[in-house]
């Protein structure tokens, strides 16, 4: 039988609670409070002002916005992610239906190779994917980008996809062929919207993946301002004597947006598409 807790452990609890969230939400905050400070200072020598804003201005956004290419980088960015998106989708939801549904010689060879790659770190493929690339004439280009994007994400999306095919019942794609469907409808219209879920979370992960990289974006598209992504392009206005500090809290700020738009709109299929998706094998 579950008792309430006590008034003193009640206390504790909350003030834990309370105390993480404020530890989690403080660099954010941190963040806002620099991207409003005269000049480019990250600090100030008025303690209330490390936690509220004593001295406000918006002059950095207004650098950002109208004197930087931010707005062509986050251009850049919005592209190559919601590409990225598109294509890890639509690979990895035919893979994954096909390692879910299908049994053929070599399927499980197939998911443990998958599992096997899995481990490495992508960054060790850098090299490799540039020489790739560049023989296929798409180095420097953005469509390359999406290309190594779209074959980063694949392994996490198809697994996911596939373990979230495994708990629907085969029975009802059956039921829809028997009242006519072919097994291309039956996966259009039967298994792809009770599949939403685990959609969200892949297009989410594609996004991200396209969206928030530095590695891969910096060396395989090391072109002018007007072909960067936002955040090697960030990176380069800092100068070998002074690092822009409120340009940079301000740009932060500014690229984290998209990212909390997308999130709130696919937040309702998130939960279940995680964790279903994540213990099927």
């Amino acid at each position: 039988m579950n008792r309430k807790p006590s008034l003193p452990n009640a206390i504790l609890q909350y003030s834990i609670l309370i105390l993480a969230a404020l530890f989690a939400f403080y660099p954010i905050w941190f963040a806002v409070l620099a991207s409003g400070r005269l000049g480019d200072r990250l600090y100030t020598l008025n303690l209330l002002g490390m936690f509220i804003p004593t001295e406000w201005t918006f002059d950095n956004y207004r650098v950002m916005l109208f004197e930087k290419p931010l707005l062509t980088w986050l251009k850049n960015s919005l592209y190559v992610a919601s590409l990225t998106t598109i294509f890890s989708l639509v690979i990895s939801t035919s893979a994954a239906f096909a390692l879910s549904r299908f049994r053929f010689y070599g399927r499980e060879f197939i998911l443990t190779l998958l599992l096997a790659i899995q481990t490495f770190p992508g960054v060790l493929s850098l090299v490799a994917v540039a020489q790739v690339l560049t023989a296929l004439g798409l180095y420097g280009k953005h469509e390359g980008l999406i290309l190594a994007f779209t074959a980063g994400t694949l392994i996490f999306c198809t697994w996911n996809l596939k373990g979230y095919f495994d708990t629907i019942p085969l029975e009802l794609e059956e039921a829809a062929m028997i009242d006519g469907c072919g097994p291309v409808q039956s996966f259009v219209l039967i298994a792809l919207p009770l599949a939403r879920p685990a959609l969200a979370v892949t297009a989410l992960f594609g996004f991200l993946a396209g969206w928030g990289d530095f590695v891969f974006s910096s060396v395989l598209v090391p072109a002018p301002d007007k072909m960067k992504l936002v955040v090697p392009g960030l990176f380069s206005l800092a100068g070998s004597q002074s690092v822009p500090w409120g340009y940079f809290a301000a740009g932060a700020i500014l690229i984290i947006l998209p990212t909390i738009i997308v999130f709130l709109s696919l937040q309702s299929f998130l939960q279940s598409g995680l964790t279903t998706g994540g213990v099927k094998g």
